[in-house]
């Protein structure tokens, strides 16, 4: 087993997972949980997250959030705050894919200009402004708790860039500039914030029934557990504003360990 693979005790620790039924969302969570953190998942529905939630173990809690509403996200955050005992660890990952606007994207992508407005704008509010509303929501209470982390999940800068990903390209890019902005304003608190991302295209529902050119390979989701997991660690307490790809984790941590 690596340094990277090496089970974190995370006893202790409570951590919200947006956008946590599946995907990489859920790996996160069940890795978290295996190690011993306390989890709060959330999705739109409040039957699946439910049923989700109780398979992670070690009580997880599902609640039922929909990131675009400020009201329903203020309403989740309370719930998870008050269910957990408070919030130590923040993920914000929910989303959703390419797929919902063009099914065909990964072999016939669409113009810009094809683009439905509302489907523009749904990916946005998922993707960007669901970052916002949430982190919105906790970081205060965290302020408060003088502790805390905020896990923004990301993509390659590729995929913001790639033709015929809009929306998606610029909502992630969106996100990832948030993210980036809330590491400046939270320099001095004690709140620590950063990004994460798998390293390439992942197994989730954003590619289900896609076509991919050329047999493209795709990573496990199970890529973000040792990082998100070293993330919520004590050893990680001070680390803030850095971009961490999955992929290249295992790396990453033995230089800085160097």
């Amino acid at each position: 087993m690596s340094t990277a693979e090496q089970m974190e005790d995370l006893n202790g620790v409570r951590a919200l997972i947006t956008g946590g039924t599946s995907g990489l969302g859920l790996a996160m969570a069940a890795g978290l949980a295996e190690a011993g953190a306390r989890v709060a998942i959330t999705g739109r529905s409040a039957d699946r997250v439910a049923e989700v939630a109780s398979t992670i173990g070690n009580d997880a809690i599902g609640i039922a959030m929909d990131s675009r509403d400020e009201t329903s996200v203020e309403a989740g955050a309370t719930r998870a705050w008050d269910a957990l005992g408070g919030i130590d660890l923040l993920v914000n990952n929910a989303g959703i894919g390419m797929r919902t606007v063009n099914p065909d994207f990964m072999t016939t992508p669409q113009g810009f200009w094809e683009v439905a407005p509302a489907a523009f704008r749904d990916m946005v509010e998922t993707n960007l402004t669901g970052y916002f509303l949430v982190a919105r929501a906790v970081v205060p209470r965290m302020l408060d708790a003088r502790s805390g982390r905020v896990v923004t999940i990301s993509m390659n800068h590729s995929t913001m860039n790639r033709r015929g990903f809009v929306p998606y390209g610029p909502s992630r890019a969106g996100a990832e500039a948030l993210a980036r902005i809330m590491a400046a304003d939270l320099a001095d608190t004690p709140v620590r914030a950063n990004i994460l991302l798998p390293g390439g295209a992942t197994a989730t529902g954003m590619l289900d029934g896609t076509a991919r050119p050329g047999g493209l390979a795709v990573l496990s989701p199970d890529v973000m557990r040792p990082p998100i997991r070293w993330l919520a660690s004590k050893e990680a307490a001070d680390v803030h504003d850095e971009r961490i790809v999955a992929t290249e984790f295992a790396d990453w941590l033995a230089a800085r360990r160097a």
